[in-house]
Order: C-alpha cells, then structure tokens, then sequence
C-alpha cells in the first residue's frame, strides 16, 4: 500500500476531517505531544533525536559480507547487537537489495547514507526493517506512480469548486490558462503520474490563478511524498529540531520529493525514535498509524478491560483535526476520567499524562501504571503492552478495504524475506 501515509482537499475528504496526513494517503496519526483541552498546557514535549552529523564521502569499496549471523525462526526485534563490523556498512545494504532494481548501488549508498547520518547501526534488523519499507511503499520508485491520478484530481478539485461556489465556467477557464511551466493547467492535469508533479501543480494554482488559495485552503493539499511515503510535516519538524545532512537550496517539501530526502526522512521516522516492541511488526504498525500507536492501542484495550467505555483500538489517545489536538474531549479521555476515582487521579492529572501519548514517557505515567494495574486486576492476568491498531485505511486510490494491521503484515513478509537474503 502507498502511503499517498497516514486528501487532495483537507476539508473535503473523511479522512482528512478526522486529522489524516495528505490527498493520496492513509490515516496516521499526529506528530507532536497535543496539550490537555480546559487548562493551562504543560510544556512541549520534545523527544530526543538522533546527532545528525555532515556526510561523510561516498564509500568506495567494503569488505564484503559474509552472512554469518542471519537468523531463522522468530522474528528477532530491532535493536540488536551488530552481526557485522561498521565497514561492510555499505556493501551490507547493498546485498540485501533485491536484484534487478534499477540504479541498485545508488540506492544502497542513500540507505547507508542516512543511516550514518542519523547514527543508526547498519544491521540487519534496522536495514531490513528499511527496505521492507521502502519495497512496500513505492516498489523502488523514488517518485512513485499513482494509478488515475487525474481522475482523482479532477473529482477532488471538483468538490472543491461545488463547496465554494465557484462557477463551472470560471474554473473550466482559469484551468486553460498557462502555467509556469509552459503547459495549461488542463494538460497538466491530464499527465499528472506521481505526487511530486501534483504538488508542484498545486503549487503553482495557489500563486497563480485568482481563486487558488480559496479552492486549496492556501496550502498544498499534498502530505506525503517520496520512496518511503514519509509526512511532509514529520519531515519540517524534523529539520527545525534537528536538522538535515544535505545542502539544501530548496524547501523540505521539495527534498521530500528526492531519494536522498524521502530515504533519509523515512528511515528515520521509522527507526530514530526510541520503542521497546518486542517484534518490528508494532514499529512497522506505527509507521503506518503514528508514533506510538501500537503502544497506545494496548492501553485503549486496557482502559476498556478496567471498566471504561469500549474504546476503538486505534492509538490516538485524544481528538485531532489536521495534526492537532482538539479541544473536544475524545471517547479515550471521557473513559479515563470516568475512571478517575479508581484510578486515584483526577481529570487534570489524566489530561496531563495523556498529553505525552507521542512521547516515549508516557509508559512512565501515574495514568499508565494504574490503568494496567487495574486492568489486570479485572482480567487476572498480565496484560499485553503492545497492539497493532485497528485502524481502516481511506484513500481516493484504494480500491478495496484494507486496514494499517494489513499494510504491517505486508512490511513484516518482505522483511522476513529481507533477512533470509543471503549476499
């Protein structure tokens, strides 16, 4: 599944009314800690990222691997201890790429690339987990193709135009109009293939024709982008708190679009954060749901198995719209404070540990701790900390139902299949 991860127009999709990421894409979840609704917020909450240093030259020639260390059987998780030495880094991902891809070696030295910026092991664990990824993704596409991409342009800009009011004419011949390209928006449209020439389209409508802004809200409707279908915004966020290894002359949204850009962001929303999952399939959960998720679905079932309100189990802890927090209490929150009393917190003391739902501490709670502990009691069992979330995936371009447990499965084969490649 394309992750196009986690609406052309935000307001007109369900997907983006419930806080979805972009106009070809998946729901996922948010990005940032949100701040409890009714009171004074506590601070932000920053997770802490990984040194990014400068590039070093590219490699020229690795010793080459051996194999010795893969494993069979269970799945081992991520973060294990290295199988080979640092110099056969690059050599490493460039075997466990499948043969037949094209500019092979190119995309082995961006993988390993990003991984040394980032400070990351090269592994096989964290590579494997990577290219699983990036094969589900995009299939090896640094700008991958999105079937009737026009259709589904033309059908959301036509909702567009009905919501506002704008009349059929002026649209029909605002779009004959040459852009800056020197194609009428028409013919663009009409050839549109990838995500990164429908964003530079949008681009050009919001500073051009009269009425763009209103018809796109004044922001590009495209959310996601490149190899690895990585959030435009996770990508912003994550060059203003820590910055990125390349030169760059251009906005993040355009590095996003490029291989380098899109691996680099994308490995490290997959593995630069930390997660003590058992298996890489709740990792690979959460890069499709957000951060978290797999964790936070495990203590929606808690909450419920306590004596809350049944829950769906998709691990947002709280209310977004477009990426943020809401003010309206969600359907987790009234549970919890439902609970307040056996939980011995009160409404305040839930809303400010909720508030951490994204950060890695939030295990660490008074909230967290208790609703286990109570949970527990109620089952007469331990409890599991981890859950894939439940979570149906909406696109313009999904044609059939599937669901972020499937698109985990998915990543899961082809890292198995990862693993077991021998050089």
């Amino acid at each position: 599944m394309l992750s196009l991860p986690r609406p052309l127009i935000p307001s007109v999709l369900r997907a983006a009314l419930a806080g979805c990421a972009g106009i070809l894409t998946a729901c996922s979840g948010p990005l940032v800690a949100p701040s409890p609704p009714g009171s004074q917020a506590p601070a932000p909450v920053k997770e802490p990222l990984p040194d990014i240093r400068r590039l070093p030259p590219p490699a020229t020639t690795s010793p080459a691997p051996s194999g010795e260390g893969l494993e069979t059987g269970p799945l081992p998780p991520l973060g294990r201890p290295p199988v080979l030495a640092p110099d056969a880094g690059l050599e490493f991902v460039f075997q466990r790429i499948p043969a037949g891809i094209a500019d092979r070696r190119g995309w082995a030295q961006d993988v390993h690339r990003a991984f040394l910026a980032l400070n990351l092991p090269v592994i096989d664990t964290h590579v494997c987990a990577a290219l699983a990824i990036i094969e589900q993704e995009s299939s090896w596409q640094a700008d991958p193709t999105v079937a009737g991409l026009p259709r589904i342009v033309r059908s959301e800009i036509e909702k567009r135009r009905t919501r506002y009011g704008i009349p059929k004419v002026v649209l029909d011949t605002a779009l004959l109009k040459t852009s800056p390209d020197g194609r009428s928006y028409r013919a663009r449209i009409d050839s549109l293939r990838t995500e990164r020439q429908t964003s530079a389209l949008f681009e050009d409508m919001i500073a051009e024709l009269p009425f763009g802004k209103t018809l796109l809200a004044d922001q590009n409707p495209i959310r996601t982008g490149g190899p690895m279908q990585v959030s435009i915004r996770f990508a912003e966020e994550f060059v203003a708190r820590g910055g990125y290894p390349y030169p760059r002359t251009d906005t993040v949204r355009h590095e996003v679009f490029t291989r380098r850009g899109g691996l680099f962001f994308g490995i490290a929303n997959l593995l630069a954060y930390p997660a003590d999952y058992p298996e890489p399939i709740y990792r690979f959960a959460d890069f499709n749901a957000g951060h978290y998720s797999s964790r936070n679905a495990a203590f929606q079932a808690a909450v419920t198995r306590g004596g809350g309100a049944k829950l769906a189990l998709d691990g947002d802890l709280l209310r977004y719209v477009d990426g943020a927090p809401s003010r309206e209490p969600s359907a987790t929150q009234k549970a919890l404070h439902a609970l307040a009393g056996r939980l011995g917190l009160s409404a305040r003391n839930i809303d400010q540990d909720l508030a951490l739902e994204k950060a890695p501490g939030f295990s660490s709670t008074r909230l967290y701790q208790r609703t286990f502990a109570l949970a527990e009691r109620q089952a007469g069992q331990a409890l599991p900390r981890e859950m894939i979330p439940r979570i149906d995936l909406a696109s313009p371009k999904i044609q059939r139902k599937l669901t972020t447990e499937w698109f985990a499965r998915r990543v899961e084969t082809r890292y198995r299949a990862c693993l077991a490649r021998t050089p």
